[in-house]
């Protein structure tokens, strides 16, 4: 049976997650790919008075790495959360079913707020 209430509970309370989740969501990019991106954007905006044009592409590449780093994680976050819930024990299915309908609603919305 449906239980609205467990379903709004925020993803970071759940009972089953206490060893498997950080407070806040987690980043959809390893540190280190999102410091590079925003070195490369200073660097454009930085030498934007000097060189426009290259400071335009330089902006757009690091746009284009940053759209393909995203879409990147995010395929493979969602084939983490479908090897979680795929073929399991139907006693331990429910709780896998939650708990994925509960990162696939916290990853949405954060897509769509951002």
């Amino acid at each position: 049976m449906y239980d609205q209430t467990r379903a709004q509970q925020p993803a970071d309370r759940s009972p089953g997650l206490a060893g498997r989740r950080t407070p806040g969501p987690e980043p959809l990019l390893p540190a280190e790919d999102r410091d590079r991106i925003v070195r490369r954007l200073g660097h454009a905006v930085n030498t934007f008075a000097d060189a426009p044009d290259e400071a335009l592409e330089e902006a757009e590449g690091a746009f284009d790495e940053a759209t393909e780093a995203l879409v990147n994680a995010l395929a493979e976050r969602r084939r983490v959360l479908r090897a979680g819930w795929q073929d399991q024990d139907p006693e331990a299915q429910s709780a896998e079913l939650r708990l994925a309908l509960r990162e696939y609603r916290e990853i949405t919305g954060r897509l769509l707020r951002a």
